[in-house]
């Protein structure tokens, strides 16, 4: 599970948030890169910068808190498709999460996409993560 990057990036965001950090640092691959602009994309985090030492790339990742609390935006992930067990998905067949007001990330033949994105395409794939 060590090699899943997905794993990596949501698991980091998720215990940033947990700790209530203003900012995490993840790998930069494509990969991540490409998660972390589904939820740019979505409201998640407040913003994404690159930043490259050495040759190597990583990405620093605001996330945003709700109130006086800090209540964080994103409050549960949720992992569907694991490297010991792949969850694929019909176009017609992924869920909707929490009516909607939750993501579902899907990797396709055109990338990453959002449940959302995917049902317009109508384009299955694997359904990685639950993201509310």
């Amino acid at each position: 599970m060590k090699n899943d990057t997905i794993f990596i990036t949501v698991t980091s965001l998720r215990n940033a948030n947990i700790r209530k950090k203003a900012m995490t640092r993840i790998p930069g691959t494509k990969m991540t890169r490409g998660i972390v602009q589904i939820l740019l994309e979505e409201g998640f985090p407040k913003s994404m910068t690159e930043h490259v030492k050495d040759g190597n790339t990583s990405l620093d990742v605001k996330l945003k808190y709700f109130g006086k609390r800090k209540e964080p935006c994103i409050t549960t992930i949720k992992y569907i498709s694991k490297p010991g067990l792949r969850i694929y998905s019909g176009w017609s067949e992924i869920p909707k999460i929490l009516g909607g007001m939750g993501i579902a990330i899907s990797s396709t033949s055109r990338g990453l996409i959002t449940d959302r994105e995917a049902r317009r395409l109508k384009i299955g794939g694997e359904i990685s993560r639950h993201i509310w």
